[in-house]
């Protein structure tokens, strides 16, 4: 499982910098899907405490919920009774102009967050500026939460 959920993150960074350079196809990010084993505390996790609104599911299949990532793209949660092992440097990252207000929000809400070397509470300040902060969903994937907005 492992082997596979790297495999497809990795395709889909091949995929967007090739994408970059030669378009062809006209071809854009439209969602990422995470395998979950609890999906309804997976999906509280996303709304509640990344603060993602849902959306509707348009295929209708109760065991998968859908979250926007903001402009048109989505996170699909889908159910999975596989454990799900990812390292940190396959991740899923989300930029806040309120970087300071997000941090305050997870510590508010309990919910343990740190640097790219595990340093609890800690930042991870980028050479050119931007910070970084990590933490990890319900079933382990890593979520890098920097202020890199555009």
């Amino acid at each position: 499982m492992k082997k596979v959920l790297t495999l497809i993150f990795a395709s889909l960074i091949i995929a967007t910098a090739m994408a970059q350079t030669n378009n062809s196809f006209g071809l854009n990010f439209n969602h990422v899907a995470l395998a979950v084993k609890d999906l309804k505390r997976s999906a509280e996790f996303y709304i509640n405490v990344m603060k993602l609104p849902e959306i509707t599911n348009r295929t209708a299949n109760p065991s998968i919920r859908w979250i926007s990532l903001g402009e048109g793209k989505e996170l699909h949660l889908i159910t999975n009774t596989e454990p799900v092992t990812v390292p940190k440097t396959v991740h899923l990252a989300l930029s806040t102009s309120n970087f300071e207000g997000f941090q305050k929000h997870l510590r508010d809400l309990n919910i343990p967050y740190g640097d790219w070397g595990g340093t609890p509470n800690a930042v991870t300040t980028r050479a050119d500026g931007i910070k970084q902060i990590y933490l990890q969903d319900p079933d382990g994937y890593w979520i890098e939460i920097n202020n890199a907005v555009q």
